[in-house]
């Protein structure tokens, strides 16, 4: 069995987060393992705290699982101060996992800043260097590049633009675009595009985590990376067409839906 280790911030109401993260690796067959860089009070309707954890727990944290337990693959999701980031780039850069994911979340769906201003640089020049792939949306994007990013043009230009600042291979997000839902795989050499489909729901808590965490696990259990793009989107848009109508906000995907089909649920 594949070790999966997310690193990100707790989500109390369970849809995004460490836990969306650890329901991803548990739907998809691997072992989930987690490094807990935040706890955030929040739930279907928005993030209303959020408390960092001190860098040195973290720290403490990720010694504790490579010095006991292999790890396949990293995904690290919402690092919101700047001396946790070095913390976690200078631990994965000692430790050298195969596979690390990086998932910029920088803004919740509900408008929440969950990474302050002083720490996007930080996240730029630690972080993308070591990952394999970077999974921004077109907000996220146009941070890092540092300029607007709203069509298939500007995604291609932001997706050679990270490149250049060392990740090895980015997944442009294209749900924010007006005339499709398209998203960009770019690794350096080559595009390829994989249409995306609008699904009509309100429920998509947590998408953004569920979907770098499906693609951690399947790039450690072996995929290649446009397979392993392919079976994330078929994974997430399930979820999502199979959403939870669960508080009265924006309710979370359906992580185990297959499962549950299954077991006659």
């Amino acid at each position: 069995m594949k070790h999966l280790l997310t690193i990100a911030g707790s989500d109390s109401s369970g849809g995004a987060g460490i836990q969306a993260d650890l329901k991803t690796f548990a739907a998809l067959g691997t072992y989930g393992m987690s490094v807990i860089t935040a706890v955030t009070a929040q739930n279907t309707c928005g993030v209303t705290m959020v408390q960092n954890i001190d860098e040195k727990v973290v720290e403490a944290q990720i010694n504790a699982v490579f010095d006991d337990i292999r790890v396949d693959a990293v995904k690290i999701g919402m690092v919101s101060d700047k001396q946790i980031i070095k913390t976690i780039a200078a631990r994965l850069r000692f430790y050298k996992p195969a596979i690390i994911v990086v998932d910029p979340v920088m803004v919740s769906k509900s408008g929440y800043r969950l990474l302050a201003p002083d720490a996007c640089e930080t996240l730029i020049n630690e972080l993308l260097p070591i990952a394999t792939l970077v999974t921004p949306n077109l907000p996220e994007a146009t941070v890092i590049v540092g300029y607007e990013v709203n069509n298939k043009k500007d995604m291609l230009k932001a997706a050679k633009d990270i490149i250049a600042l060392g990740a090895k291979s980015v997944l442009m997000k294209g749900g924010h675009l007006q005339e499709s839902a398209d998203d960009l795989l770019y690794d350096g050499n080559k595009e390829m595009w994989f249409p995306g489909e609008r699904i009509n729901t309100k429920n998509t808590h947590g998408t953004g985590c569920t979907l770098s965490s499906a693609l951690a696990a399947n790039l450690a259990l072996g995929l290649s990376l446009t397979e392993a793009v392919r079976k994330s989107k078929e994974y997430i848009t399930l979820a999502i067409d199979n959403a939870l109508d669960i508080g009265s906000g924006c309710g979370p995907t359906h992580h185990f839906v297959n499962l549950y089909r299954k077991a006659g649920l």
